[in-house]
């Protein structure tokens, strides 16, 4: 018989997945609304999906592709990344799934909910993948020290754990911007030996909502460079930017850029991202491919003609659809008024808005969440899991607006109440 001592204690002192603890809170709260999980709310684009249903009985389909990626959409990213990024110098593997780092080691189950309600398909063999896992393998070994910045991402965090990298040194954000600290990130690494081996941010942040410029991304590419540390930057929400702010990229041998189908072609449960790695590195995409040839092997077949298909509508589908996301930031704003003009930050970008609960429930976030579940119908993520204790991130991508104007409804009463006469039962 095993036990349970017996299990790797990397996985054991791994944090538990924050969104499985929120999806037993909204099953267990009834008629609950989530403002939680990182999603939008539409589907692919129609004339993406049609294509698609026309080549489910292709033969090719079913079979394995190149590790990394079918030819014809690494050529079409490699072009997008020149066009649309300024990133000349990267080629480009194609993962299932980007950043939404879950686990490693497991059965790898891939969703295909879409096809089976287009098809009506049964047992459709599902898949899952990481890039940001491919990534932490590749660049790290256990004992390396890594860089992150709270609030963080709490599924990388759980990624650095799983694979053996325990010396996670986590950096402040300016408290007014939520944009990480530089000068922190200067003084470690200046003063860690050997100097960490991965910095990692997300821009726009994920859970932060908040936009890093241009000149403070170079500044963090240049530190990294005199450092000699690599720069992950995790650009799946590129297109989510607000109130005229551009989406901007940095490239050099030691950047790595991630992006992902998921969100901008509302594509989450097909799994299809990409890695952009320095073309000038020797040996790098060599190293990737033994990761990837170990876990997905490659993408879905199908996933990626339809990330091809959707790649194929341009940018502007995307913007199109990011539009009507405005009127949602702008429900959840008010919603969020009661906690003071000081408290919401974030917004700039991405799904999120990141607020400050009064100062008495800083040890009680995930409490403050629990009771508005249950009591006010609405699920929201406790900034304790992403290294912010005290905060709340609430998601305003994956309901449409008449689910939003409800759910912010439901948040303003229960805050209203929170900071008048506490948690009543």
């Amino acid at each position: 018989m095993g036990s349970y001592g017996m299990l790797a204690r990397r996985i054991v002192e791994t944090e538990t997945p924050v969104m499985v603890q929120i999806q037993e809170l909204i099953r267990g709260a009834g008629d609950a609304m989530s403002l939680a999980q990182g999603v939008v709310y539409w589907q692919p684009p129609n004339q993406a999906l049609e294509k698609v249903k026309e080549l489910v009985w292709e033969p090719s389909v079913s079979r394995y592709g190149a590790d990394e990626g079918l030819p014809e959409l690494r050529n079409a990213l490699v072009k997008k990344l020149r066009e649309e990024n300024n990133l000349h110098n990267s080629s480009v593997m194609v993962t299932a799934g980007a950043n939404q780092v879950i686990g490693i080691g497991y059965s790898l189950l891939f969703t295909l909910e879409v096809l089976k309600e287009i098809l009506g398909l049964r047992n459709i063999i599902k898949s899952d993948g990481k890039a940001f896992v491919n990534l932490v393998l590749t660049l790290c070994d256990a004992g390396d020290s890594v860089v992150m910045f709270a609030p963080y991402y709490f599924n990388a965090y759980m990624s650095f754990q799983m694979t053996g990298v325990t010396n996670i040194l986590v950096g402040p954000s300016n408290p007014r911007t939520l944009h990480p600290d530089v000068d922190w990130l200067k003084k470690i690494l200046l003063e860690t030996k050997p100097s960490p081996k991965v910095v990692t941010v997300v821009n726009p942040g994920n859970p932060s909502g908040t936009y890093i410029p241009e000149p403070l991304l170079k500044r963090f590419a240049d530190l990294c460079r005199e450092a000699g540390s690599w720069l992950i930057v995790d650009n799946t929400y590129e297109y989510f930017m607000y109130d005229g702010l551009k989406h901007t990229c940095v490239e050099g041998d030691h950047i790595v850029n991630i992006f992902s189908f998921s969100k901008a072609y509302g594509m989450m449960g097909w799994r299809v991202g990409y890695i952009a790695y320095p073309s000038n590195v020797e040996g790098f995409g060599a190293q990737l491919l033994k990761v990837q040839d170990n876990i997905p092997i490659c993408a879905s077949i199908i996933s990626q003609h339809l990330a091809l298909n959707s790649l194929e509508m341009g940018p502007e589908w995307v913007s199109e659809q990011v539009k009507t996301l405005v009127i949602n930031r702008s429900l959840i704003m008010d919603a969020l008024s009661p906690l003071g003009e000081d408290s919401v930050k974030g917004g700039e970008g991405a799904l999120y808005l990141f607020a400050k609960l009064p100062d008495k429930y800083h040890d009680d976030d995930f409490e403050v969440v629990r009771w508005l579940a249950r009591k006010h119908g609405v699920v929201l993520i406790p900034g304790s899991a992403c290294g912010s204790p005290g905060n709340l991130r609430i998601s305003f991508g994956g309901l449409r607006e008449n689910e939003t104007r409800t759910a912010a409804g439901r948040l303003k009463k229960g805050l209203e109440e929170l900071v008048r006469d506490g948690m009543l039962q």
